[in-house]
């Protein structure tokens, strides 16, 4: 067992680091994109190629606030002065496509406030809420049927040479290109996008388990064996909670996978959701409202993996020693004992 001590290098091998440590690299990481960014937006002498027009001086067609480009704003400003017109001035600026931090942060709550420009638009919480609903039901059915079969795929090699060739196959393919014949099976409602969603998750989950199942340790199923255990027992026994944790893990990746899947899914048949909202605001180029939906993702996202994280570690003895009621309720399950999420309450107060 590798030894931690307070000296050990930030750089060690295959040494966990302490936990102050690894909570200043955790914010360092998020830092580290947020300070380029900044950067980028308020340090002219980075990368600023436009100019914001504050006077237009004698040049016609500028306007204060026109974003133009700094060559077209030199020449225009020396046609101007050889005709014998004021100069416009400016202040550099980025293209309307980079919003500063501060207004895509401004965005993040106005984006809730502001009522939809056109009737018939949905505020950015309905978008949101369909799109969730989306990932849960396409992750949902993947993960009802990819588990079993990638447990049986991996458990038996019946089950493995039968389904992984094919699954295998098909994986390769691209999930939006199934997106014609999808509306052309499911209409253009919702199916066709938790389609996509299924498909995009589905192969890599089977063989994603598989793999996983595969690596259980021999010696506890030869232990199991000597014990008498045979068949359907192995699989739910001592496979399955073997590698449970880390079966929990591979979801918890390939729930991610799902998310990078939803821009591609929602824009099938009539477009809807958070990808509706972000084409919408990129038409009316609101770019802070485009930029502002893009974190709410990526800030589900997170959130949604850090509370598997959290319940993950409260169900598996050997990610978190420490008791716990949730972890209590799914070893005395999967141990086949009676269940009580409340240990201390009597048998009648569990059943009421």
């Amino acid at each position: 067992m590798l030894s931690r001590t307070k000296r050990d290098p930030w750089f060690a091998i295959l040494r966990p680091l302490s936990g102050r440590r690894g909570t200043l690299l955790y914010v360092v990481s998020f830092l580290l994109p947020l300070a380029a960014w900044s950067a980028v937006s308020y340090l002219p002498f980075l990368w600023h190629p436009m100019v914001c027009v504050t006077e237009p001086g004698g040049v016609s067609w500028f306007k204060p606030g026109l974003l133009v480009e700094r060559t077209a704003f030199e020449k225009e400003n020396a046609r101007a002065l050889e005709a014998g017109k004021t100069a416009a001035s400016g202040r550099r600026a980025n293209p309307v496509f980079l919003p500063a931090p501060h207004e895509v942060a401004r965005a993040l709550y106005t984006a809730f406030t502001t009522k939809p420009v056109l009737r018939g638009d949905v505020w950015l919480h309905e978008s949101l809420w369909r799109s969730v609903q989306t990932i849960f039901w396409g992750f949902l059915l993947s993960s009802v049927v990819g588990i079993p079969l990638g447990i049986l795929c991996g458990s038996y090699a019946v089950w493995s040479r039968v389904s992984e060739p094919v699954i295998d196959f098909i994986r390769y393919m691209p999930a939006p290109a199934f997106g014609a014949l999808a509306v052309a099976v499911l209409g253009i409602s919702d199916a066709p996008k938790i389609a996509i969603i299924f498909i995009g998750t589905f192969f890599q989950q089977v063989l994603v388990v598989a793999n996983t199942i595969r690596r259980v340790d021999p010696s506890l199923l030869e232990a199991a064996q000597t014990l008498g255990a045979r068949g359907r027992r192995l699989v739910t026994k001592v496979i399955v909670p073997a590698k449970i944790s880390e079966l929990y893990t591979d979801t918890r990746i390939l729930l991610g996978w799902a998310w990078t899947y939803l821009i591609v899914a929602e824009v099938v048949g009539v477009s809807s959701g958070i990808t509706y909202f972000i084409n919408q605001q990129a038409k009316y180029r609101n770019f802070d409202n485009v930029y502002a939906a893009i974190v709410i993702i990526g800030l589900l996202g997170l959130g949604t993996d850090q509370f598997l994280a959290f319940v993950g570690r409260r169900l598996f003895p050997w990610e978190n020693p420490r008791p716990s009621r949730l972890r209590t309720f799914f070893v005395r399950l999967f141990a086949g004992r009676e269940v009580l999420l409340f240990p201390g309450s009597s048998e009648e107060e569990a059943k009421a």
